[in-house]
């Protein structure tokens, strides 16, 4: 899965070929043997194409390029070493759901082509697209490449894949689901091939591994390194960017590990960080933990970070010595393979176990959804944690207090506790619960439970004492601590 992704990230950045290939080595082969996180498995990142794409083109040269890869390394091994990468555990957890619903329902949908015969490299000109205006798919020339032989060959894997997960995956431990599967549709592929031209696949629609993947390498150019700032600036957005993407990452991995094991985050920025440096230097593009290669390896039963470092030497083993043999892979097949990540990512399961945790987990889960699908996955996660600190401000606005209301004859009994925690987004509320309690009353204000209060909302209790004796308010204060109230006048 890994080998045609570098290929096809390569090719929509604008870089040479093997650029892709290098940092899908250097990301197997050096971060597990610094990070501490045993299902993860970084890449070429997809979502940065893009960015890469527009920096190669400003810069003038894939040189220059490659200088700002290896200097956003440097960034990252920075923010590790500082400790600046916790940050994403203040996302909440509806939104990190609500990001991997929304990678499996675009990894589906970006396999139709490929499940009819679509044979262009540029689907994956970005790891996510406008499913509303098919932004970053190319949809020329679609309705041609419909193969008949396509789609039989990826229904039969589809059929195949669940089947042998079914019955012969519990018996045959050894063996991983996606490779029986990938080998049982190149076998066929090769079948239709050789004895049914009809229904044969054009060489288009197999991975294509150039021989000559490693000839003539770049490496950066050191001497424009403090002559053109442009280098610098595009190393600190790919720094930033490839630093959140793999942050993200590693907070939806970690929740897909059964283990429940945490990644320590600072750890894997200086462990990014050093593959990053590696690979601009020797002239690969930028490297990130990816969601998808790590889901995979996850389903495919992955236990430790071997995993991960095996995968990067198989694909160096690949590229070198068995390039002949990769390319009998058909694009359908993969696309099954992609498919069936997809639907675990955003299994109807897990959606509607968030809908039964109640409007505030899902509501969030399905803005965050809506926003990535509707722009990218940045944008579409500060959007979900955005709407999610509204619903945090809405439920703290609503939760300063709980009254009591009695009546004991002529007299109305109030009795105010306070919560646990009353910020100042509480100020209107109880100015208004106080104005609105009639003359000739008892209150009681309870504070003996909450662990702190804020000034202003302190400034208007205490306040509200000499307003309850010109009302003839009997008032009771339990638990307030004194607090200066200032006229200004």
């Amino acid at each position: 899965m890994a080998l045609p992704l570098c290929l096809g990230i390569s090719l929509a950045s604008g870089a040479p070929l093997y650029s892709g290939l290098l940092a899908g080595v250097i990301g197997g082969m050096i971060i597990p043997l610094i990070s501490k996180s045993t299902l993860s498995v970084s890449g070429p990142a997809a979502g940065l194409t893009a960015i890469c794409a527009m920096a190669i083109v400003s810069l003038g040269s894939v040189e220059k390029f490659f200088l700002s890869v290896a200097i956003a390394g440097l960034l990252q091994i920075l923010l590790g070493v500082l400790r600046l990468g916790g940050f994403t555990h203040f996302i909440p957890s509806a939104v990190i759901k609500g990001m991997l619903a929304a990678i499996g329902i675009i990894l589906i949908f970006k396999q139709m082509p490929l499940i009819i015969g679509y044979d262009k490299p540029d689907f994956w000109k970005e790891e996510l697209f406008n499913l509303i205006t098919f932004r970053g798919f190319d949809m020329s020339g679609l309705s041609e490449k419909v193969s008949a032989g396509a789609i039989l060959i990826a229904c039969f894997s589809l059929l195949f894949l669940i089947a042998w997960k079914k019955w012969m995956a519990p018996r045959l431990v050894f063996l991983p689901t996606s490779f029986v599967t990938v080998l049982a549709g190149a076998l066929l592929a090769f079948v239709f091939q050789k004895y049914v031209p009809a229904l044969s696949l054009t060489s288009s629609q197999f991975v294509l591994l150039p021989a000559d993947g490693f000839a003539e390498p770049k490496i950066p150019e050191f001497s424009a390194l403090f002559s053109n700032s442009q280098i610098w600036k595009s190393a600190v957005v790919i720094g930033l960017v490839a630093t959140l993407e793999t942050l993200l990452s590693i907070e939806a991995i970690d929740k897909l590990d059964p283990s429940n094991r945490i990644t320590p985050q600072n750890r894997e920025l200086v462990a990014q960080g050093f593959a990053n440096f590696a690979s601009g230097v020797l002239g690969g593009l930028p490297i990130t933990s990816v969601i998808v290669r790590s889901a995979a390896n996850a389903e495919a039963g992955a236990k430790t970070r071997l995993s991960a470092f095996l995968h990067g030497v198989w694909l160096l083993l690949t590229a070198l010595f068995a390039a002949s043999l990769v390319q009998f892979i058909p694009y359908c097949v993969l696309a099954v393979i992609l498919m069936r990540t997809g639907y675990n990512l955003a299994r109807p399961a897990m959606i509607i176990g968030v809908y039964k945790q109640g409007r505030e987990q899902f509501l969030p889960f399905v803005v965050t959804i809506a926003a990535i699908l509707s722009t990218d996955l940045l944008i579409g996660v500060v959007i979900g944690v955005a709407y999610a600190i509204y619903f945090l401000v809405k439920h703290t606005y609503r939760a300063g207090y709980t009254v009591q209301e009695r009546q004991d004859g002529s007299i109305r009994q109030f009795t105010i506790d306070l919560a646990l925690n009353v910020s100042f987004l509480n100020k209107k509320r109880f100015m208004e619960l106080l104005e609105r309690i009639p003359e000739h009353s008892l209150v009681e204000i309870n504070g003996t439970r909450s662990v702190y209060i804020d000034h202003d909302v302190l400034e208007i209790l205490h306040a509200f004492k000499v307003k309850a004796a010109d009302r003839h308010i009997q008032l009771v204060v339990k638990g307030l601590p004194e607090t200066e109230v200032i006229a200004i006048h």
